[in-house]
């Protein structure tokens, strides 16, 4: 196994040996589809809430986080099942956790094996499983029932990564760099799965913070196969991950305050965090692009592949960065079309990336523009505050 064999037409660009590269990605929702439009009507209903300054302030929420689609696993079939979710008050973790253990379950192996199809190699030959999610709660894990849903060697070794909120896709990337790059050999699969449901609450004047989640999360799964030196023969290297590194700032572990309660989980965001993020993340990506020898001056030539957090964010970052528009622009199809779907929303980002970067050469071909860098960063911020950053490779044509 090595990069000395023919690489397969469209990708010829050099692997680096021992390096870990993400050879495929794929994603899966649940069938319920969100339209943003409808939102307001259907929560308040679903709810049985009348409260008419809650509605306003959801209205305006559901414009402003710029989210046009979403796939949720919430129905009206569960709610006239377990009607005791859209009343305050009742405990109802058990519920929650019967539906969200299925529910990420099922949509991680369908991910999983939309990305397995497309790595193009046999189910067998996975050595190690990483799984993320924050959506549920059991032992075993949900590492292993995805290994049973998959029918995985009962020898792949498992990583299972709770909680870890939306730093949890790129966390769990610079895990399977590591194993990749410290295992000769070795093909990681990284499943992500996330649902709502384990926070589904009504709207409440004593909680405001929740109606952001009503605007702005969704659900969904991703997956990503990572491994070193690929069979270029037969596999497809689309991004090479160079360096991996992970910051919390001190004193902020209470910007974003998660809590499961007997009523499932409560999240509490403060209205500090875009700044808190804007105040450091420049510092945090020069420490990525100093390993290269990359500065500020090379920002808008590189590809940044950010977890959409929501618009506040992006847009402090872009501010910051001085970056081009177009720079931010696979993140913001993401959270349009998916929201924030938590941990899975890099993987959604990630394929926007690819589309982007294979359109913009054939551009530059035709028109015998400069090539851009083939460096980028995959960047994702969760509770600490966390930062989570990869400096990698575009392989792709």
């Amino acid at each position: 196994m090595g990069s000395e064999e023919e690489p397969k037409e469209g990708f010829p660009k050099m692997v680096n040996p021992g390096k870990a590269t993400i050879l495929a990605l794929g994603k899966a929702f649940p069938h319920q589809l969100v339209m943003q439009e409808f939102l307001v009507d259907g929560y308040f209903k679903n709810t049985n809430c009348d409260d008419p300054d809650l509605r306003k302030k959801l209205s305006r929420l559901c414009k402003t986080t710029t989210v046009k689609t979403r796939y949720v696993v919430m129905s009206e079939e569960i709610l006239k099942q377990y009607p005791e979710l859209a009343i305050e008050g009742l405990p109802t973790v058990k519920q929650r956790l019967d539906i969200c253990n299925d529910a990420v379950t099922e949509m991680a192996v369908e991910a999983s094996r939309v990305c397995i199809k497309k790595w193009g190699r046999p189910i067998s030959d996975l050595t190690h499983l990483v799984y993320v999610s924050s959506s549920e709660a059991r032992l075993p894990g949900g590492d292993l029932y995805l290994a049973k849903g998959l029918g995985l060697s009962p020898e792949t070794q498992r990583v299972m990564l709770y909680f870890m909120g939306c730093s949890g896709g790129a966390a769990g990337l610079r895990v399977a760099k590591d194993i990749a790059e410290n295992n000769p050999g070795s093909r990681i699969l990284l499943a992500t799965s996330e649902t709502t449901i384990i926070g589904f609450k009504p709207p409440s004047a004593d909680r405001p913070y929740d109606l952001v989640g009503a605007a702005l999360f969704g659900d969904g799964a991703g997956a990503m196969i990572i491994g070193s030196d690929p069979v270029l023969s037969i596999e497809r290297p689309l991004f090479e991950l160079h360096t991996a590194i992970q910051n919390f700032l001190p004193d902020t572990e209470k910007t974003i305050d998660g809590k499961l309660t007997e009523e499932g989980i409560s999240f509490k965001l403060a209205r500090e965090l875009p700044q808190i993020i804007e105040d450091n993340v420049e510092s945090f990506c020069e420490k990525l692009m100093a390993t290269v020898g990359l500065t500020d001056k090379d920002y808008n030539k590189m590809f940044w592949a950010v977890h959409p957090g929501g618009p506040a964010i992006l847009n402090r970052i872009e501010k910051r960065l001085d970056l081009f528009p177009e720079k931010l622009s696979a993140s913001r199809r993401a959270l349009m079309d998916y929201g924030n779907a938590s941990s899975n929303t890099i993987v959604y980002v990630l394929e926007y990336m690819i589309e982007e970067i294979l359109k913009k050469k054939k551009q530059q071909m035709k028109e015998s523009q400069e090539e851009e860098s083939e460096w980028g960063l995959i960047l994702a911020f969760g509770p600490g505050v966390t930062f989570e950053g990869i400096l990698a490779r575009n392989l792709t044509v």
